[in-house]
């Protein structure tokens, strides 16, 4: 084996270690709610009252310690998506996995989507920024197209999944903008959110025309 294999499967090693690691640890968190009998429904409202806190955060950042708090944004969304990842693992082990569930989880990351964009919008609105203003008023509406253009598909032709800014990828956007704010990061972060979420609601408007169409074919 060469240095060069030597060094990728070392580097695949420790990849695979901090996996297994991350996963055995969410295991435990998932076994200690299940064992404490709180309703999945309650993680997952928990999650949006996070996220608020996250939110008021970027909306009181200002003057000397905006940096400061958004660092403890991105820190809080961070402690917001663990209620994320063990909601639905709550409720397969504990088999209270229903429909409304799914419903009520939907409609509460929408609301921490808004809530997380509305804290910036205020952070912006407070500092006279009114492009950013706009600009963060547009992603909310994107973010939210983004949802709306699939859960709308798929009530007409089954599945709509195709697209790349997903909510998981937006936050992701978001995290990284809130914590490396000092270098400016949360602005480059908005127009990526802008962009990618655009496209993606034209490829579910166009995906679903296409598929529209052929199912009109077949039909004939």
């Amino acid at each position: 084996m060469s240095a060069g294999q030597e060094a990728v499967g070392g580097s695949l090693t420790w990849t695979s270690a901090f996996g297994r690691a991350c996963g055995w640890l969410l295991q435990k968190i998932v076994n200690g709610l299940a064992i404490s009998k709180i309703s999945p429904n309650a993680l997952t409202f928990i999650g949006l009252v996070i996220n608020i806190a996250a939110a008021l955060f970027f909306g009181f950042a200002r003057g000397d310690h905006a940096v400061r708090y958004f660092f403890y944004a991105g820190l809080v969304i961070i402690g917001a998506g663990l209620f994320d990842m063990v909601d639905g693992r709550v409720a397969r082990q504990t088999n209270q996995v229903s429909i409304f569930g799914a419903f009520f989880d939907s409609v509460m990351d929408r609301y921490s989507d808004v809530a997380i964009f509305f804290g910036l919008l205020v952070f912006y609105a407070r500092g006279n920024r009114l492009f950013y203003v706009g600009l963060v008023a547009f992603v909310m509406t994107a973010s939210l197209m983004v949802s709306y253009t699939r859960a709308r598909a798929e009530a007409l032709i089954g599945s709509c999944k195709v697209g790349f800014m997903e909510r998981p990828e937006r936050i992701v956007c978001v995290i990284l903008g809130a914590l490396f704010n000092r270098w400016g990061v949360m602005a480059p972060a908005l127009w990526v959110l802008a962009l990618f979420s655009t496209i993606t609601v034209i490829h579910r408007i166009r995906y679903t025309y296409n598929e529209t169409e052929r199912m009109k074919l077949l039909a004939r």
